[in-house]
């Protein structure tokens, strides 16, 4: 085992996701922005999360809200300038933390200039996917390929009547990553970031970035939606069109340009889609290709004993040292965590110990330590270009897919971050580019920070835990035998122990524990950390850290 020392810093690490549209705004025009993100670090700083990651804000006519780029290496307008981004990544180091910023390699704007000259005919024509069509008249899609929204994902251009590809949105056309041109302008796009001092990146659809050289149409199936877990769907298995090998390469190409840049090691995450077991293959198979993919299926992860058991023994399969697993359960694209457990915020304690103590890296949407709820807005009300789509969907089948997966507006998982019970929940002076949450005025940074039992204080105590335990942070990860709703493991580095119990039911749970003089328990009932007695009951939804010296625990 390599000395604590020995191990990068990111593996280590928690991370904090911002959507900067709805995190704070500073100027008062109603939308997040840089200064707004600046102004609250030391915040984010003593919640003790050490690394954010800011979803994008690079130039964009933000038709898809910033993942359609004009330009990577501008900043929007609402959200500050380029000397405000570097500003951040100062003012996140000056505090001990570090930064990532959000990559789209796949595609860009149909406004970047590269797509304007590609679709003139210029010499960048070949730098995107363009092809006949079929038919008689070239009016028919060259391929059947569909997007990953389900709908056609061939263009045809008025101009040239040819045909281009759009893995997304019909705004968002993808480049051509056969083309050597294009290969090396985005891997200096990842190199001019990582010089200006960023820690990593993540890494939008990457599972797209190749598509098949021979066009074939992708084979039929019976599958009606995809998930996270399972990206094919839409009547069509999409071999032609994500995971393709050529992208699994591209990884390990990646990997190599970002490991040449040192002293802070930088780190990439992939935000790709499959089971566990698929999602393996792109980190190499000599642990040569992304440094971490998002394992999503802890998005759909029920509250159980036996599922959460059941996952964790699958992730550990798959992603065993040296590999790093993560856990997420919620992003700019899902139903927030909160919803998927009715309001539960005992349950979401429990989830919130289960993310912070587990072997890997967490993953924490903004707003998730305070209990931010979904926000249902109708589709015919969505600003979100998805929920624009399908404004003809009623909202009752709208609310099925979601549960299934499909979130067909994400703005309802992107309301401003409530810091307080003021107007607008101190997000803004002015009215916010999205409605605040009607349960902001309860549900606030500023009401949990004065209550010690808040799910705000469960966070800030598991993330303080995890920070100072080796065990918990670098350790290995056994799981143990336990009674019915518990699940229980054992986590160690060195001469560092730590126990954890997870009482997933609704009764209480007596346990009978001997552990020498010394130890410690931490309970996410009211974030505390007291000398440990050998016998306790764990309450519902109860979780616990038993912090032990060299000794270890005996006869649990």
């Amino acid at each position: 085992m390599p000395a604590l020392d020995e191990i990068p810093w990111w593996k280590r690490t928690t991370v904090y996701q911002i959507y900067p549209r709805s995190f704070a705004d500073s100027n008062g025009d109603g939308i997040g922005d840089l200064q707004g993100v600046i102004e609250r670090l030391d915040y984010l700083r003593a919640l003790g999360v050490e690394t954010l990651w800011l979803s994008p804000f690079y130039d964009s006519p933000q038709a898809d809200f910033g993942y359609d780029i004009r330009d990577y290496f501008g900043v929007a307008p609402e959200y500050g300038t380029l000397a405000d981004a570097r500003r951040l990544i100062d003012a996140v180091h000056a505090r001990g933390m570090k930064v990532v910023f959000d990559m789209v390699l796949n595609h860009t704007s149909d406004q970047h200039p590269w797509f304007l000259d590609s679709r003139a005919g210029g010499a960048k024509r070949n730098w995107y996917i363009w092809r006949e069509g079929r038919g008689k008249h070239g009016d028919k899609p060259p391929t059947n390929w569909r997007s990953m929204l389900g709908n056609n994902g061939w263009h045809r251009d008025a101009q040239s009547g040819q045909w281009y590809w759009a893995s997304f949105l019909a705004f968002q056309p993808d480049l051509n990553y056969r083309n050597p041109a294009v290969k090396e302008a985005m891997l200096e796009v990842v190199r001019h970031w990582l010089r200006q001092g960023v820690d990593g990146l993540r890494l939008d659809i990457f599972n797209a970035i190749y598509k098949d050289a021979s066009f074939a149409n992708n084979p039929l199936s019976l599958r009606a939606l995809p998930n996270p877990e399972n990206p094919h769907g839409f009547f069509q298995r999409n071999v032609h069109t994500i995971d393709h090998p050529d992208t699994l390469a591209f990884a390990r190409d990646l990997r190599r340009t970002v490991d040449a840049f040192q002293d802070p090691p930088r780190f990439v995450v992939g935000e790709v889609f499959g089971s566990p077991t698929t999602l393996r293959q792109y980190c190499g198979a000599e642990n040569d290709g992304l440094h971490m993919v998002f394992l999503f299926k802890t998005l759909r992860l029920r509250f159980a004993e036996h599922d959460v058991r059941a996952l964790i023994e699958e992730i550990e399969h798959a992603f065993p040292e040296p590999l790093t697993p993560t856990y997420v359960f919620g992003n700019h694209d899902r139903t927030r965590l909160l919803s998927r457990l009715d309001g539960h915020r005992r349950k979401a304690k429990l989830f919130a110990t289960l993310q912070l103590t587990v072997r890997g890296v967490p993953f924490v949407y903004y707003g998730e330590e305070i209990g931010m709820e979904h926000y249902e807005i109708p589709l015919v009300h969505g600003l979100d270009p998805v929920a624009v789509r399908h404004r003809a969907l009623p909202q009752w089948l709208a609310r099925q897919l979601g549960r299934a997966g499909m979130l067909l507006n994400r703005d309802e998982c992107r309301s401003p971050m409530q810091w307080s019970s003021g107007a607008h929940a101190g997000f803004s002076d002015a009215t916010p580019w999205l409605a605040v949450h009607p349960e902001a005025s309860s549900t606030n940074v500023e009401a949990q920070l004065a209550d010690r039992e808040s799910l705000l204080h469960c966070y800030q105590g598991l993330l303080a835990l995890r920070r100072e335990s080796p065990a918990l942070n670098a350790g290995t990860l056994e799981l143990m035998p336990a009674p019915r709703g518990i699940v229980a493991y054992r986590r160690a580095f060195d001469g560092d122990v730590a126990y954890v119990f997870l009482n997933f039911s609704d009764d209480e749970q007596p346990l009978s524990l001997s552990a020498p003089e010394g130890s410690t328990i931490f309970s996410n009932r009211d974030a505390s950390i007291v000398p440990f007695g050998a016998n306790f009951r764990l309450s519902p939804y109860e979780g616990v850290v038993i912090s032990l010296p060299a000794r270890g625990l005996q006869d649990a």
